[in-house]
């Protein structure tokens, strides 16, 4: 699984083909998720204990010091199929090592119910078009990819 993720003062999802929102956030992180073929439900275990380990935010002293789970935060999470997207040949990419759409979204929602566990987690709609809008906070982004854990 790779995931970006994205310290934010407040972010939301709407729908493009309805304007719908469905989701939205104040302080925490978004978590853009792609699944891979070769991803598997260990994978979603150790992203989402990751992410909300992770001490992106900053304690009394100015460090990054605590976590979303220290702050109080939420994470909105949406799928993005695209950061499989492989750009090394052609000017087109290929999409080639993302996980099949069934399996994608089986992984996706068994990573969100991971992290909804733990804290409250706002979502995208699985294979639909959407608008994100994100505050970044800092900024600070980083990208985490589970098969490159060890």
């Amino acid at each position: 699984m790779r995931a970006v993720v994205q310290r934010v003062k407040s972010a939301a999802v709407t729908l493009q083909e309805t304007g719908v929102e469905s989701g939205r956030i104040g302080r925490g992180v978004v978590v853009l998720l792609g699944v891979g073929q070769q991803d598997t439900e260990a994978d979603a275990v150790w992203l989402a204990d990751k992410i909300l380990n992770l001490r992106i935010f900053e304690d009394e002293a100015g460090k990054m010091n605590k976590s979303v789970l220290d702050i109080g935060g939420e994470v909105l999470a949406v799928s993005q199929f695209t950061l499989f997207g492989d750009c090394r040949h052609g000017r087109r990419p290929g999409f080639s090592d993302a996980a099949a759409p069934e399996e994608a979204e089986r992984l996706y929602q068994h990573f969100v119910e991971l992290l909804r566990k733990n804290i409250n987690v706002d979502t995208g709609v699985f294979r639909t078009d959407m608008l994100v809008e994100i505050n970044n906070d800092g900024p600070v982004t980083l990208l985490i990819d589970s098969k490159k854990a060890f």
